[in-house]
């Protein structure tokens, strides 16, 4: 944001329960992304946001497709950088976690949620990054990202919305028909060694978007850290050309 900030009018809200966002109880918020989606589209509207480019990573896709979906009018393009929107993303990386889904048991849940951790969130942003690079990681990413999660209650709501991910990949459908009614401009950054979304995903904003740039990098899920530069020039290359 500092790198662009002399060019662009950049928004970066918190997610609630995310970050320094309120961490409002259970019986208080509905923790899932049909729902935060719907806080972040309220937020647009009490800054006066009437229309944007998106980004979309990670979370950021669950969230930001669904308000792309709801609010097309809002929506002057996507830069996604490893955003999940097509089932070749998911495919095979997540069936342990489908089959957990369907069939919950204390065992599978241990192994399955145990990123949910001090260790696990380290694994998140080192995983799949390649040796030479693993020294671009500050070790404040995972320790800001764990003092965060492990606010008493926190790991209970992250464990829920990653459940409710498959609710998002339920509407997989409807995003697809979002990009190919719509049009929106398109810039798809993918790590090349991205553990969480395979990396042909990539390809598939073609199908609905053929206008669409696509890059693979050579980085894993956290290519901002790792390959900055190179990310940098292409966002600001994507807003020069609109």
């Amino acid at each position: 944001m500092t790198a662009l900030s002399d060019r662009l009018h950049l928004v970066a809200p918190d997610f609630p329960g995310f970050g320094f966002s309120a961490f409002p109880s259970k019986d208080q918020f509905e923790y899932s992304f049909r729902n935060i989606s719907a806080y972040i589209n309220k937020f647009t509207d009490e800054i006066n946001l009437r229309s944007f480019t998106i980004y979309l990573h990670d979370y950021g896709a669950p969230v930001g497709l669904r308000l792309c979906v709801n609010h097309p009018e809002k929506i002057e393009g996507i830069i996604v950088q490893s955003g999940n929107a097509y089932e070749e993303g998911v495919y095979r990386i997540w069936d342990e976690t489908r089959e957990y889904w369907e069939n919950p048991t204390p065992e599978k849940k241990k192994k399955l949620y145990a990123f949910l951790s001090e260790e696990g969130v380290k694994w998140q942003y080192t995983a799949g990054v390649p040796d030479e690079l693993l020294s671009t990681i500050s070790p404040e990413l995972w320790v800001h990202d764990w003092d965060s999660m492990k606010r008493p209650g926190n790991i209970d709501m992250q464990y829920e919305l990653n459940c409710d991910y498959k609710n998002h990949m339920k509407m997989y459908p409807a995003f697809q028909e979002y990009f190919r009614v719509h049009q929106p401009r398109a810039l798809v950054i993918w790590g090349k060694y991205d553990p969480f979304f395979n990396v042909e995903e990539a390809f598939c904003y073609k199908r609905d978007l053929p206008d669409a740039q696509i890059h693979i990098i050579d980085g894993s899920h956290w290519v901002l850290e790792t390959n900055f530069d190179e990310v940098l020039k292409l966002i600001s290359d994507f807003f020069k050309e609109r």
